[in-house]
């Protein structure tokens, strides 16, 4: 017989849920923000399953997991940085990174350089802040 899943309705029950695996989110009707805070905290990539979560939630998320980003909507500078300098890798999911989330990502990270679109640029970026690239 497969096993049913209920929707959990009241809050404590929800951080309660979360608390103990993220994505039980799924089955989480209206999540207050403290349950999705609760729910990307035990796992970054349980906010694909949070409807508009707001900022801070998304940094949560990525402070977590950064690549979480990839499930994050028109991410702000901060989240995008949040996210480089957990993994510097996930500035593949960024689109159109600032300069700053650039350098911080090849940073966290040397090989995330391959996912800098404009080497000449970013090459006078970290000239700007005393850091030798070569290539």
């Amino acid at each position: 017989m497969p096993v049913r899943f209920q929707a959990i309705l009241n809050e404590q029950d929800q951080l309660a849920a979360v608390q103990q695996n993220g994505y039980a989110i799924r089955y989480c009707h209206n999540p207050s923000e403290a349950v999705q805070l609760a729910a990307v905290q035990q796992d970054g990539n349980a906010i694909q399953h949070c409807h508009n979560p707001s900022e801070a939630v998304q940094l949560a998320a990525v402070q977590q997991d950064g690549y979480a980003i990839r499930y994050c909507h028109n991410p702000s500078e901060a989240v995008q940085l949040a996210a480089v300098q957990q993994e510097g890798n996930a500035i593949q999911y960024c689109r159109n990174p600032s300069e700053v989330v650039q350098l911080a990502a090849v940073q966290q990270y040397a090989h995330a350089i391959q996912y800098i679109l404009d080497l000449n640029r970013f090459k006078s970026i970290a000239e700007q802040c005393n850091i030798a690239v070569t290539f």
